[in-house]
């Protein structure tokens, strides 16, 4: 059993409240209503506001809904019920915000797909959810998703295939051409037996109206199944309901409400939709009726920096991934921006070294840079540095309103440990999630008495301030994607040449703050370390696994250090 928080406890006192800006409340009221009723509370207050931008392409809060409601009548019509999971496999395009918004209003979850996932991870993650439709662009659909959806069984009924021209502002003889120069990328859509095929622009001619499915959403029902990896085992599912993001909706938009101004303010995130914390200032800024101009290749620096002059003066707030924002701080269009109406460049999933945070805030302006923690069991918001107050480089600052947190030792929760010393992280609050999809030992040993025990381990400092100084050992990081090792050697070790292998994260050279994939190899009895082994076992991981997971560097051992108990030591092999 868990140990509750001591009277005497730093972290019961809730010491780091003394360091909220002044605006900032201990609790604030949570009003519990679901993400339709968000989207539609912001069509009636800012129905002519800009809701995206995506290549020029533009559509008001009103003229959105629109598209919404079609999909959600869609989704109706064919049999999905309240309740069933829609898959999105698409980047950051109006597609996903209308397939998203659509899927809450049918009362069904979303859960959103990474792009780069290989066909034996899609298909895991379709027959994990059970999910019964899934929107993909037809790029995707030929190289990856048809092979996924016939490896076995699944419970899709519905494909939907869209193609990024398809919300363009452009001639239908401009798209075909964008099309046949390899502009945009377009795929074979060649059908499957008893599953029913249509594309995005035939939902939104065939099915318009001015009203949605009547179905009830209540605040606990789910809403997202956010696949996030684990130490052990494949990817879990992590479900998390409407009150948990409207939880943290409204405790974010209290944190930098000095900072808002509602349905007239730009952002702007190179985070992919897919992962939660793109996901969530998404919603954060549909909640604001704010516009968002989509990103859907974050590399792409110089069309970032084209679309903030076209919006230059507007733009209020930006959330990267560390690596971003220092290639942005080396794009020569960026740095000539004026850049006075950000008020803050929100950091998180991945450490921002302080050197960098000093070089990108040379550009920038000084304590520009809010740094935050979160997870996807978090819905994802933790912590985060104050808005106005003491930022501390290379903190992830202090718990949000409405959250508890507290360090416990890592090999004993029931012991909490003293300012200063690290600790296991773990959280309280209503934006934690309910659990791991049909993974009920996962949840049991996650979630003890309403505490998420989070595997991160941090130090708290006197002010309230948190550092992370390890994770749950096995994870890796690489550009903001969590890699972890067991899944990679599970795969590698499928490899006909491996007796045992075993990954672990080295840091990026190029990229500060990022990790790379190292693969440590103990061949089989009758095969030779050689270039030729190493090419083919590349390419085979190249085949199984997604892009950002694949080694870079493979090297070959003669033997693996083992612990006492027989388990390859990682320990070791991270400091060989």
């Amino acid at each position: 059993m868990t140990q509750e928080i001591t009277e005497k406890s730093p972290y019961s006192e809730k010491l780091w409240l003394k360091s909220y800006d002044k605006h900032v409340k201990p609790e604030i009221p949570l009003e519990a209503y679901s993400l339709a009723e968000m989207m539609r509370r912001t069509v009636k207050k800012y129905s002519d506001s800009l809701c995206y931008d995506f290549q020029g392409s533009r559509a008001t809060f009103q003229e959105a809904e629109k598209y919404i409601i079609s999909f959600a009548n869609f989704l109706f019509k064919n049999g999905v019920k309240k309740g069933d999971r829609v898959v999105i496999n698409l980047p950051n395009i109006p597609q996903f915000i209308i397939s998203l918004f659509g899927t809450f209003y049918a009362g069904c979850a979303a859960s959103g797909m990474n792009f780069l996932l290989q066909p034996n991870e899609i298909f895991y993650q379709l027959k994990d959810c059970g999910a019964v439709v899934i929107i993909t662009l037809d790029s995707f659909y030929e190289e990856k998703v048809r092979k996924a959806i016939t490896t076995g069984e699944t419970d899709v009924k519905i494909v939907i295939t869209t193609n990024v021209t398809d919300v363009l502002d452009i001639e239908p003889s401009m798209k075909e051409q964008l099309i046949k120069i390899g502009k945009v990328p377009s795929g074979k859509v060649e059908p499957i037996e008893n599953i029913k095929f249509s594309t995005f622009n035939e939902i939104l001619e065939k099915y318009t109206g001015d009203k949605s499915p009547d179905v009830k959403i209540e605040p606990d029902d789910v809403l997202l199944l956010q696949y996030t990896g684990g130490t052990t085992g494949p990817p879990k599912g992590a479900i998390l309901t409407h009150r948990n993001l409207i939880s943290i909706i409204q405790i974010v938009n209290h944190w930098f409400e000095p900072a808002l101004n509602p349905g007239n303010d730009v952002y702007i995130s190179g985070f992919p939709f897919f992962h939660l914390a793109g996901l969530q200032f998404c919603l954060q800024t549909v909640s604001q009726g704010c516009m968002q101009i989509l990103v859907p290749d974050p590399r792409d620096t110089n069309y970032m920096a084209g679309k903030m002059k076209e919006y230059e003066g507007n733009i209020s707030l930006l959330y990267n991934v560390p690596t971003l924002y220092m290639m942005l701080v080396k794009n020569r269009r960026f740095k000539k921006l004026d850049l006075n109406s950000v008020k803050g460049y929100i950091s998180g999933a991945a450490p921002f070294p302080t050197e960098n945070i000093n070089e990108f805030e040379n550009v920038v302006g000084k304590e520009k840079v809010v740094e935050a923690y979160g997870m996807t069991e978090a819905s994802p918001g933790v912590t985060m540095n104050p808005y106005l107050g003491k930022k501390k480089i290379g903190t992830v600052g202090v718990p949000f309103p409405n959250t508890e947190v507290k360090l416990v030792d890592v090999s004993d929760r029931t012991r909490e440990v003293p300012l200063g010393e690290p600790g296991e992280i773990a959280i309280r609050g209503p934006q934690i999630f309910k659990g791991y999809w049909n993974k009920p030992q996962e949840t049991e040993n996650a979630l003890v008495e309403g505490w998420f025990y989070s595997g991160d381990v941090g130090v708290m400092d006197e002010d309230g301030y948190i550092t992370i100084v390890d994770r749950t050992k096995d994870m890796i990081i690489v550009s903001g994607y969590k890699v972890f090792s067991v899944e990679v050697d599970d795969k590698m070790n499928n490899h006909p040449a491996i007796e045992l292998c075993s990954s672990v994260g080295l840091p990026d050279p190029d990229r500060p703050g990022s990790e790379i994939v190292k693969l440590y190899i103990l061949l089989k009895e009758g095969f030779e370390a050689s270039e030729e082994i190493k090419a083919d076992i590349f390419k085979y991981a190249q085949e199984n696994l997604a892009k950002y997971k694949v080694p870079k560097i493979i090297e070959i051992l003669k033997e693996l250090p083992l612990t006492t108990i027989g388990k390859v030591d990682k320990k070791v092999l991270r400091k060989m």
